[in-house]
């Protein structure tokens, strides 16, 4: 029987992988001064969503051709490696966009935030699991009315090693003192997924535009629990739910 939900938090319960996915993109064309780099990074994102952003921005910086154009702005930055430079031109952009608060809630996930409602109606314990630093998800949570509704609170910078690695799960599931087979977890990128099924708990992923191709190319779930339409999510809960309780 599931008696725990655990939600990670960037496309999952908010769109901030599609801000994400942009600030990257406009710091490629702020250092470039190149349309096409914009569009170069935007897709390299693709490949790395749920990373730490200390392995998106390298593998973004090689893939899109921008170590030239990020090594010029080392000095600038305080930095002493291309990617570096590139990260801290992409957090003040990314940092804007998430200081207005109307951004953010443009950009919640309404089924996901109700099916975290519907859960804590029920009596079953909640969670958060995110890469995104402490103080990023204090901000988000905060804006987003959410910040009271979990039972604990995991970021990036409580673990070593992030998604995928299970580490922040297994520490989830200790905090909330629930074996890892009565949790499930809401992801919606293939190394949040990857990170929830090594750590033995149950998943549903629901997928984002940037992340939909990813996770039916893994092979990690069956059909049934990818959610590409997230009216659908609801639904797809229940029925994991149902599921469960018949083990």
């Amino acid at each position: 029987m599931i008696r725990a939900i655990v939600f990670d938090l960037d496309g999952t319960l908010v769109r901030t992988e599609r801000l994400k996915a942009l600030s990257y993109g406009h710091a490629a064309r702020e250092i470039t001064g190149e349309v096409e780099s914009e569009q170069r990074a935007m897709e390299a994102f693709r490949d790395v969503v749920g990373l730490a952003r200390s392995e998106v921005a390298p593998h973004i910086v090689e893939a899109a051709g921008l170590e030239r154009a990020a090594a010029a702005r080392m000095e600038e930055t305080g930095t002493s490696v291309p990617w570096q430079a590139y990260l801290q031109v992409r957090l003040a952009i990314y940092r804007e966009m998430v200081s207005d608060p109307d951004v953010l809630l443009e950009n919640q996930w309404p089924e996901s935030v109700a099916v975290l409602r519907a859960a804590r109606s029920l009596g079953c314990d909640t969670a958060l699991a995110t890469a995104s630093p402490c103080a990023t998800v204090r901000r988000i949570l905060d804006v987003l009315g959410l910040d009271g509704e979990f039972d604990f609170i995991a970021t990036g910078d409580d673990v070593e090693r992030n998604k995928p690695a299970p580490e922040i799960y297994e520490l989830v599931a200790r905090e909330l003192d629930r074996p890892v087979e009565e949790c499930l977890v809401v992801e919606d990128s293939a190394v949040g997924v990857e990170a929830a099924l090594a750590a033995g708990m149950w998943c549903v992923a629901a997928t984002t535009e940037f992340t939909s191709r990813a996770i039916h190319e893994s092979g990690l779930l069956d059909a049934r629990w990818i959610v590409d339409d997230h009216a659908q999510l609801p639904e797809r809960i229940r029925l994991m739910f149902d599921e469960r309780r018949a083990d």
